[in-house]
């Protein structure tokens, strides 16, 4: 049998339907569990964006409207806080399906931002000014992608707050950019949702800032890419993480960048294209 190219590949993607999918539902602040969905602007379907360039890339809810009533709650937590985001293939938490948090194929970065708000509850959400915080995409020595650990960790992805931002409200939007159909675009998927945070403590720090839509653009490398072919590195889209410094108020250790984050330097590797009946399937 011939081997199934990465075009056909991604024809079969497109044309299979099944659930794949996933939504950010559950937030740990220091190993405390925050509650299912509480805090958290969650969608009633768990489908991705698709357009860079839409509101929808912000907090999700447009094409994916929130499940009613939005949660009103605001957590609490003080900077330099250890926050676990828990994801799962849908709503009903953790299913031990082969689907949950995400389907194996679904292979990308993951990615945390952060946005000063006036009001965390507040329904507008565009405008504001995000800078990251956390990033983790593609480890060439390994071929382990941030999703693949993810799935390990059974949906949970933990990161820090930096220690030096101002105290007040936060949106934190955390964000899967699943790839197995990125070799044109439209075709990355991107999910995210956003917790609504009430940060204490901290310090003085003005971090640069990115706005969504505008962060990514079509065209960038980490969102438009053939994951099937060689990869010799891989290039998280947005901007750089966000780190303390010294001249930033209390709390300034330096954030290290994840260990897995893309490098050049190793030897390609090959991550092979989806063949015959075992090809991953994702729609409604």
């Amino acid at each position: 049998m011939k081997l199934i190219n990465s075009s056909l590949a991604a024809l079969l993607l497109l044309a299979t339907s099944a659930s794949c999918h996933t939504i950010f539902q559950k937030l740990h602040v220091n190993g405390v569990d925050q509650g299912h969905t509480v805090g958290i602007r969650v969608p009633n379907y768990n489908g991705p964006i698709e357009n860079v360039d839409s509101n929808d890339i912000i907090c999700n809810g447009g094409i994916n409207p929130y499940r009613q009533p939005v949660s009103k709650t605001v957590i609490q937590a003080t900077s330099g806080a250890e926050i676990t985001a828990e994801w799962h293939h849908d709503l009903n938490g953790a299913t031990g399906q082969s689907s949950d948090p995400v389907d194996p194929s679904h292979k990308g970065p993951m990615l945390a931002y952060l946005a000063r708000i006036p009001d965390a509850t507040q329904e507008d959400v565009t405008g504001l000014k995000w800078f990251k915080i956390y990033h983790d995409g593609l480890n060439t020595a390994t071929g382990e992608w941030a999703v693949d650990k993810l799935i390990k960790n059974q949906g949970k992805l933990t990161f820090k707050l930096p220690t030096c931002i101002p105290a007040g409200q936060y949106l934190l939007r955390v964000e899967m950019i699943a790839l197995h159909a990125a070799a044109n675009y439209p075709g990355a998927q991107f999910y995210m949702e956003c917790a609504q945070l009430n940060i204490v403590g901290g310090g003085n720090a003005s971090p640069a800032t990115v706005s969504f839509p505008g962060a990514y653009k079509g065209t960038d490398p980490g969102v438009r890419i053939n994951i099937y072919q060689g990869l010799s590195g891989y290039t998280i889209p947005g901007p750089s993480v966000f780190t303390c410094g010294a001249s930033e108020g209390p709390g300034t250790t330096p954030a290290p960048e994840p260990t897995s984050t893309t490098t050049t330097s190793t030897p390609p590797t090959t991550t092979s294209a989806p063949t015959g009946p075992t090809v991953p399937q994702w729609g409604v």
